[in-house]
């Protein structure tokens, strides 16, 4: 045998080493892929499940501060809408005047407060439903 011959069965034994390591670490890695299938399935349900969830969740907010006494000045009342994709939540108010603060909740379901929205707090709502943050 020559040596360019030697050469090339020895290239072509590297070669076939290469692909055999090779198909071990694509074997290894699709065991791999299986395993993290089994471990978190994602199928059609689970999916309606979190959008069910996701829907549920108080992430609809905006804030809309005031002075709620024209003398006070610094807007330091404010009320904050926070709901959920079908309008369910709440309404948080707090008026700041010279001597105290008052909080007041107010619960809304499918965006209709259970008791009277003053104007600030209807403008929280709204804009809590339409995505702006701050009103």
């Amino acid at each position: 045998m020559s040596a360019v011959e030697i050469a090339l069965v020895c290239a072509l034994a590297l070669a076939l080493l290469c692909i055999v390591v090779l198909m071990a670490r694509v074997r290894g890695l699709t065991d791999r892929v299986a395993v993290l299938e089994e471990r978190s399935p994602v199928g059609e349900g689970d999916l309606v499940a979190l959008r069910h969830d996701v829907s549920q969740a108080l992430r609809h907010v905006a804030v809309v501060r005031y002075d709620a006494f024209g003398d006070m000045g610094g807007r330091l009342s404010f009320s904050a809408a926070i709901i959920d994709d079908t309008g369910d939540g709440l309404v948080i108010s707090s008026i700041h005047g010279r001597g105290e603060s008052r909080t007041y909740a107010k619960g809304v379901v499918g965006g209709d407060a259970d008791s009277t929205l003053t104007p600030e707090e209807r403008q929280a709502l709204a804009a809590a439903r339409t995505g702006s943050p701050d009103a």
